[in-house]
């Protein structure tokens, strides 16, 4: 279908890639792999012609067809999200209107016989044989059917785009994609934008379509379940390997191994050929043996082994002070925008050390809360963080919040502090920005090697409770896996707004699921969630007709309300007393750790260094602190059960 000949494309001294040959063929589900700026979103660009190649040609027929979806694209806001679907069917339109000029030719001649007449007939018999085939008037149905797929609600299909965010607009491109049915589609990280539930539709989508597709994407659970076969850009070379990602990573395993052992025995036949050369350079009865050893050193071609980032991303968050029993506690929380409901009468108690992950379809509310905890939008109810907590906040877009006028080694210049900034430079080389790439600008960078910058600014800091929203968008496999383990490892607590399933697994023990203005707990690990939705969709949660056992509250009869209102009174006057108590207790620790402090700074003064009296009162207050600490964990131990 595409045949690629010795492709080459040159930005600087290295090449991405050089005479890289391959074949697209009907019905291939490519996946296309290599670390963050090693030319994927390059070579798409190249197959739907956008961009030339340095040299070499990609034939493609010309009645191939081919779809692309960029990472990033300027989208116009003049229409509804129907009409914009719509789009896509701009052939069908032109076609009818054809059909129906020959339809009404027909009726008005009456020269039945003759062979202009059935020459018409027979072109109109085409052309409507043709749109039938291509859809016809079906098509207001499968655009309904995809916009649903890809997480719109039919109450959406009417509204113009611009209300929209850019993730949903995204969507709409992907939508109009999918429904011109071309005959290559070319996707570059069609997932970023898309809850769990639209990626599960695209993955049984692209497995039923008969289009050939090529794509980049870091969600190995998706890539997996669409893909059998992988492209991998390494070493300035495109490999081709015949089989889907995780046979891949074993193949690619093996190879490199194979590298290794060919380059060590190249190595050591290179260097006794040297040392043969030294020992008898100037022996005359070895002249002709050195000459030809020099000859054969000459020729050989160095063996180049695979690129393995041994630079990856070793991810270890700094040490911090231990929070409190109950890092976010909710109570009755609701936001409203207007008269849209997000979600109402919120209930949650996230402990110290847990983590969890947060999901459901976009605008369900994920973000939102996320920003409720973060105190950066008002809400009603209670939402209490707990003492002594210190968040580390990762936003969806934290990447393009970057300045891109600084270079690379600016950017985490200018946050780091104390004997940190002595240490910038290995810093950035466990990130894969090491040498020369540390002082490229922020404007040149991909869109996973901002994410990695982003990430290297967050861990800078101490802290104990970890809010990442969409943190894999961008990143690479290898700096997934990375980051997974170092979230692992974190002892504090982590809050995980994720649609990769991948990246989940292992990871959270609890999902909070948004929907319908609802948040409801599921305990277990992300597939477990995911079980349980096979027995009851999202949909049916969101009717009310679920059968997955969650924390419901049934409603008290009439006789019970009477008693019920009273026990729910003495029940609010407990629980406002121990708010109280451990509101009292937080501000006595606060109290005693500023007399600590104070008298910290006296005793590093010389003349005090012996003060015996200052001395035995540091030693009281601290048992006083310590004390106190016990105290306010059971007293929000003891919150917590009234709760």
């Amino acid at each position: 279908m595409i045949s690629i000949e010795n492709l080459t494309v040159e930005f600087g001294v290295k090449p991405l890639f050089s005479k890289a040959s391959f074949v697209i063929n009907d019905r291939d589900r490519i996946a296309l792999v290599g670390k963050n700026g090693a030319g994927k979103s390059t070579l798409l660009k190249i197959l739907c012609g956008i961009q030339q190649p340095t040299s070499g040609q990609v034939a493609i027929p010309s009645s191939t067809t081919v779809g692309y979806l960029p990472q990033v694209m300027v989208l116009k806001d003049d229409t509804t999200v129907r009409e914009e679907a719509r789009k896509a069917f701009s052939s069908n339109t032109k076609l009818k209107t054809r059909i129906d000029k020959l339809e009404r030719e027909l009726g008005e001649r009456t020269d039945y016989e003759s062979e202009e007449y059935l020459a018409l007939v027979e072109r109109f018999t085409q052309e409507h044989e043709r749109f039938v085939i291509m859809g016809g008037e079906n098509y207001e149905a499968e655009i309904e059917r995809t916009l649903l797929g890809l997480g719109f609600l039919r109450s959406d299909m009417d509204r113009p785009t611009n209300e929209f965010s850019g993730g949903w607009r995204m969507r709409i491109e992907l939508a109009k994609i999918l429904l011109q049915r071309p005959d290559v589609l070319l996707l570059d990280e069609p997932t970023n934008h898309l809850d769990i539930e639209s990626i599960q539709w695209l993955e049984q989508f692209l497995s039923q379509s008969s289009s050939a597709v090529v794509l980049v994407s870091h969600d190995r659970a998706f890539i997996n379940h669409v893909t059998n076969r992988t492209l991998e850009i390494s070493c300035g070379q495109i490999i081709d390997y015949k089989v889907r990602y995780d046979e891949y990573v074993v193949l690619r395993k093996e190879r490199r191994e194979q590298q290794q052992r060919a380059y060590e025995n190249q190595q050591r036949e290179m260097a006794e050929m040297r040392a043969f050369i030294e020992r008898f350079r100037y022996q005359a009865t070895k002249a002709v043996q050195v000459q030809q050893k020099v000859k054969q050193l000459a020729k050989i071609v160095p063996i180049e082994i695979d690129e393995v980032d041994n630079s990856a991303m070793r991810l270890k968050f700094p040490p911090c002070q231990r929070s409190g029993d109950f890092p976010v506690i909710c109570d009755e929380v609701s936001k409203h925008y207007g008269d849209h409901l997000v979600f109402s009468n919120l209930n949650l108690t996230i402990k110290r050390g847990e983590k969890v992950a947060f999901v459901g379809k976009n605008g369900e509310g994920k973000t939102t809360l996320v920003r409720c905890i973060m105190n950066e939008i008002p809400f009603e109810g209670n939402l209490k963080v707990g003492h002594n907590i210190q968040i580390g906040y990762f936003a969806q877009n934290q990447a393009q919040l970057l300045d891109e006028s600084l270079t690379v080694f600016e950017t985490i210049d200018q946050v780091a502090r104390g004997e940190t900034r002595l240490r910038i430079k290995d810093i950035l080389g466990a990130f894969m920005f090491g040498g020369e790439e540390s002082e490229k600008y922020v404007k040149v960078l991909s869109g996973g090697e901002r994410s990695r910058l982003s990430m290297i600014k967050l861990l800078l800091q101490p802290v104990n409770l970890l809010i990442l929203d969409e943190p894999t968008n961008h990143l690479d496999m290898q700096s997934k896996d990375v980051l997974k383990e170092a979230i692992r490892k974190f002892d504090g607590t982590a809050i995980i707004v994720s649609h990769d399933r991948e990246f989940l697994d292992g990871l959270v023990s609890k999902v909070y699921e948004f929907g319908n203005g609802k948040v409801r707990e599921h305990l277990g690990g992300i597939y477990d969630f995911l079980r349980s939705k096979n027995i009851s969709s999202l949909q049916q949660l969101e009717t009310g007709s679920n059968t997955v056992k969650t924390k419901e509250v049934e409603k008290p009869n009439a006789s019970e309300a009477k008693q019920s209102y009273a026990e729910r009174k003495e029940q609010q006057k407990k629980i406002t007393k121990a708010e109280k108590s451990v509101k009292e207790s937080e501000k006595k620790i606060e109290e005693l750790e500023k007399q600590l402090n104070a008298l910290n700074e006296r005793l590093c003064q010389p003349e005090n260094a012996s003060n015996m009296k200052l001395i035995e009162e540091y030693s009281q207050i601290q048992r006083q602190l310590d004390d106190e600490n016990d105290r306010w964990m059971r007293l929000s131990e003891e919150l917590e059960k009234l709760q």
